[in-house]
């Protein structure tokens, strides 16, 4: 399969053209400072725009309609948190203990004129807020990412995270332990991927 264009990309998910260009600077800074600092796999990036644009992107359209804040969580280079700010999620804030990663994000943002809160401690140390949606890709298992959302959830809250081939192995390991109302969305940059959509999210104790 040849790689994604930035072109491409925009069509599967709709993405004008002001929002494309800022991806594109956002790509291009990923690459420069690839070179100097690990911020995501050496292989992902002969297939940028599938593997961390789209892979991030085809989460706005799953967002609920008057989404007003976001929590990511290990946000690394900013995928997805950082590509659905660009694409216009208000008050997004973005999880990462790196500090060199950190400079990265601020950079992004810098450059691609996106307002995000950058949080640079773990997961753990983040005072809960409320929020609309929390999403995390490649954070950790299902069963751990939920102990990390419990603070931050509310009856309203949803999570949105893109999966890999073991989505419902992680999905079925997770429900020994929490009741979950699940929506499986197959992902439109890996055919053996699941995007899992999670509400009204309890410990099974609480039930």
């Amino acid at each position: 399969m040849p790689p994604l264009t930035p072109e491409a990309c925009a069509a599967e998910v709709g993405i004008d053209a002001a929002a494309l260009d800022r991806l594109r600077a956002y790509a291009d800074l990923l690459t420069t400072w690839q070179r100097r600092i690990n911020l995501v796999g050496a292989r992902t990036l002969e297939d940028l725009w599938r593997r961390h644009m789209l892979d991030s992107a085809q989460l706005f359209p799953l967002l609920p309609a008057g989404t007003q804040s976001l929590l990511d969580l290990g946000s690394g280079a900013g995928f997805p948190g950082l590509v659905l700010a660009i694409l216009g999620v208000p008050n997004v804030h973005l999880v990462e203990s790196d500090a060199r990663k950190c400079a990265f994000l601020q950079e992004a943002a810098r450059l691609t004129g996106t307002s995000v809160a950058i949080h640079r401690r773990r997961i753990e140390a983040i005072e809960p807020f409320p929020v609309d949606v929390i999403t995390a890709r490649a954070c950790a298992p299902l069963s751990k990412l939920l102990g990390f959302v419990e603070p931050f959830l509310s009856p309203s809250t949803i999570c949105v995270f893109p999966k890999g081939r073991k989505a419902d192995e992680e999905l079925t390991d997770s429900q020994k332990n929490w009741m979950i109302e699940t929506t499986r969305i197959p992902s439109l940059s890996d055919p053996g991927a699941r995007i899992l959509i999670l509400e009204d999210i309890r410990r099974r104790y609480d039930s």
